[in-house]
């Protein structure tokens, strides 16, 4: 089994809630709506399709397991799921962890076992204020 690991860089936004029940997500947008309560990062470095491709292919291994470390100053949290042969790894803009087991180009991960409304309080009110976000990628295959 091998290990692929892959740290991107966002920050947190005044208009992050985290209130989504299913998903969360990082954006290379710098700007989000007060509607976006999924989305917990803007102005990352990295979409879905800017990840290395040997790190893509192992996402979208047959076994793949999939954890996302989230941190801020004061917030931590540690998100597991899985990968899968279907998901294509392509959006530009995006990067979306999901409980469901919903394919598109944004997803990341299915199967979850955590979303926006799950995460650290620490971490949102970091996010909230602005801070930094530091999002580890890291791929069992």
């Amino acid at each position: 089994m091998g290990v692929l690991r892959y740290t991107l860089r966002a920050r947190g936004h005044p208009n992050v809630t985290a209130g989504h029940r299913t998903t969360f997500e990082v954006t290379v947008d710098p700007e989000i709506g007060e509607t976006a309560d999924c989305i917990i990062g803007v102005s990352s470095s990295d979409s879905i399709s800017t990840l290395p491709d040997e790190m893509k292919r192992a996402i979208a291994g047959e076994s793949s397991r999939v954890r996302v470390i989230l941190r801020t100053e004061n917030g931590y949290d540690e998100i597991r799921g899985y990968g899968h042969p279907e998901l294509t790894l392509d959006h530009p803009t995006d990067i979306v962890c999901r409980k469901s087991d919903y394919i598109c180009s944004r997803t990341l991960m299915i199967g979850a076992d955590k979303a926006a409304c799950d995460l650290d309080e620490n971490l949102v009110r970091d996010l909230r204020e602005g801070r930094e976000l530091t999002v580890e990628i890291i791929v069992e295959y």
